[in-house]
């Protein structure tokens, strides 16, 4: 079949083209290389069947153009992080929001089957019930969260109304090989990462008691795979690892030292996916555990040399916004 990945030089999109070329799909990857690296898909540089489109899912005409004879997208492309949202709503909004809407419409008019949408577990904002449900309530705490809520909202409106098949998968903490490298201050994967390879103490919010539902990012791919593959539409489904894990334990595997920073407004203690949902539907679940999967980014730890270290200091100054405008 052929298929449309947006953002498919990211993190996540990178490992969804390895699944698709694996399976001799047709791929076109498109991606302004603003967050992505096309070093992510380097390695099927030889593959006669991937194709490789440098443009912003802002560019309606030229998605227009492009989506002629595909089968199905899934659309990863978008902005993220919190400081930056809240500082550049209109950019993430734009983006998250516009860019999305020009994704389906140019689906509608290319007629396009089905498209499988990159959503955010954010989207939760601070749940007070754990394992967390696709029932649970929509109450994001930052420009970040709601553009991609609003994405989401859009996705399965167009499905609803204009009848095109449509999956949304709500992601939680995603890591491993290949997240991204470069930009504002963000996930804690890659400041510990960048942290340790540099022997310096890792900057750890709060006490560290808070959980993250850890999700190696292979396992997050199959699901896009298997969504798209399945004959479902209309639904939502956290993709998760079936589990939640302290900071402070992350800190252990990683055998450094840690240094605490002041906790944050508007970042949930815990977040916990309830994946009762998507195992039962898609018959998906994660195989990765997160002790194996934090050993393969170790093994792999001098990836993240070269990219942006942070100290007590530098954090402090990137997220200003984050305190002034979220306490």
């Amino acid at each position: 079949m052929k298929f449309i990945i947006t953002g498919g030089c990211g993190f996540i999109g990178s490992h969804l083209v390895d699944l698709l070329i694996k399976d001799n799909h047709t791929v076109l990857v498109i991606d302004n290389l603003y967050s992505g690296s096309k070093k992510n898909i380097e390695a099927h540089k030889n593959y006669s069947n991937l194709y490789f489109k440098n443009i912003c899912i802002t560019d309606i005409v030229s998605l227009n153009k492009l989506f002629k004879g595909y089968d199905g997208i899934f659309h990863l492309a978008g902005l993220a992080d919190i400081v930056p949202s809240i500082e550049n709503p209109q950019q993430y909004y734009d983006v998250n929001v516009t860019g999305t809407l020009n994704v389906l419409q140019a689906a509608l008019k290319n007629n396009i089957d089905k498209i499988v949408y990159a959503a955010s577990s954010s989207c939760y904002g601070l749940p007070k019930i754990f394992p967390t449900s696709e029932i649970a309530p929509a109450v994001p705490e930052y420009p970040y969260a709601l553009t991609k809520y609003l994405g989401e909202q859009l996705v399965l409106h167009w499905e609803k109304v204009y009848k095109i098949k449509a999956i949304s998968l709500r992601l939680f903490n995603v890591y491993g090989l290949r997240s991204r490298t470069s930009g504002a201050y963000g996930a804690v994967f890659g400041v510990f990462l960048s942290q340790k390879v540099n022997n310096k103490p890792l900057t750890v919010v709060g006490d560290g008691s808070q959980t993250r539902d850890f999700t190696y990012v292979t396992d997050v791919a199959n699901a896009f795979y298997l969504a798209m593959k399945s004959k479902i539409s209309g639904q939502v489904y956290n993709v998760g690892s079936g589990g939640h894990y302290s900071i402070n334990y992350l800190v252990s595997l990683l055998n450094s030292e840690k240094v605490n920073i002041p906790k944050r407004p508007g970042e949930p203690d815990c977040t916990f996916a309830d994946i009762t949902k998507i195992k039962k539907d898609l018959l998906w679940e994660p195989k990765v555990s997160f002790e194996d999967g934090v050993n393969t980014v170790i093994k792999n730890i001098t990836y993240w040399k070269n990219t942006p270290l942070w100290d007590k200091d530098s954090i402090k100054k990137a997220t200003k916004s984050w305190f002034e405008h979220l306490s």
